[in-house]
């Protein structure tokens, strides 16, 4: 299956893909804002020939939810029913942590970090996704 991943942020949306096979998440690109954001996510499945979608959910460090994890869900409910396409969520607590690590020894600006960063870490969510999904 292939599977869009999404980190989803009030100013900016990270969005990954991974291949058909479910071995590698891959980053695809940031969008920015919140006007045309479910739009922009369904173009995304669609030229990306997605099978369903990972969201990453922001849980506390004990596991619990919170209040971004209810904005994570009802948007999760908007993106579902654009899509008509299922909808997982993965644990993303370390994901933008993972993604500065990723990033941090590129030896690129600042302002080229943040344009890249929630595609990294949309990759990071996909990438655990599929790999629990699979038993790695």
């Amino acid at each position: 299956m292939r599977y869009l991943g999404v980190d989803y942020g009030l100013k900016r949306t990270g969005l990954a893909v991974c291949d058909a096979d479910e071995t590698l998440a891959s980053p695809l690109n940031v969008l920015t804002g919140q006007e045309r954001l479910v739009d922009q996510i369904a173009e995304a499945v669609r030229q990306q020939g997605a099978d369903g979608i990972v969201i990453g959910l922001p849980l506390n460090m004990d596991g619990t939810e919170g209040k971004q994890s209810a904005r994570v869900r009802a948007f999760a409910a908007e993106v579902g029913r654009r899509t008509n396409l299922p909808i997982s969520f993965c644990d993303e607590r370390l994901s933008s942590f993972g993604a500065k690590e990723k990033i941090s020894g590129l030896g690129i600006t600042r302002k080229k970090k943040k344009k890249h960063l929630d595609a990294i870490a949309a990759a990071d969510i996909l990438q655990t996704f599929i790999d629990e999904r699979n038993g790695r």
